[in-house]
């Protein structure tokens, strides 16, 4: 193959992962939000591209381990092959950064209050799902640091 020609096809096939990843996670309806939570691994490449970083985390136990996509928008946490939890700034009318109050009256008498934390179960048609949100205290006030949906049954 000519020189040329290699460039051209490294130039197409990074421009098309380019575009692919750039995909907006924001901006998406809440419905769409909790159908990230079971997705398979080239499901969620072939929707958004490879992620912009592959990170660990580790859990308190071993295996609490997760391999962690994170992407512009979300971070999608991976048990073997499945999406089992999705970090997101904003869904369900909530983002970081909102007063636990407005997330409160946002999420409804449906949200449980646990201090640090507000716990909501989610209907779902395939496993059931709880969104959590997380809050940390800046200036005496309490703030949405961390929004999560995942399957508790993990």
């Amino acid at each position: 193959m000519s020189r040329r020609l290699v460039i051209l096809m490294f130039f197409l096939v990074s421009s098309a992962l380019n575009a692919q990843q750039s995909l907006p996670i924001t901006g998406l309806g809440s419905d769409e939000h909790l159908s990230f939570v079971g997705m398979m691994i080239p499901d969620l490449i072939q929707r958004f591209g490879p992620p912009g970083t592959v990170a660990a985390e580790r859990g308190m136990e071993t295996w609490q381990d997760d391999v962690v996509f994170q992407y512009n928008g979300a971070d999608f946490y991976i048990y073997r092959d499945r999406v089992w939890q999705v970090k997101l700034v904003s869904t369900h009318g909530i983002s970081n950064g909102d007063r636990k109050a407005v997330v409160l009256l946002t999420l409804g008498n449906r949200a449980v209050d646990y201090g640090d934390y507000v716990l909501m179960a989610i209907n779902s048609r395939d496993w059931p799902l709880m969104l959590r949100v997380n809050f940390s205290n800046v200036n005496n006030t309490e703030l949405a640091a961390a929004i999560y949906i995942y399957r508790p049954d993990f």
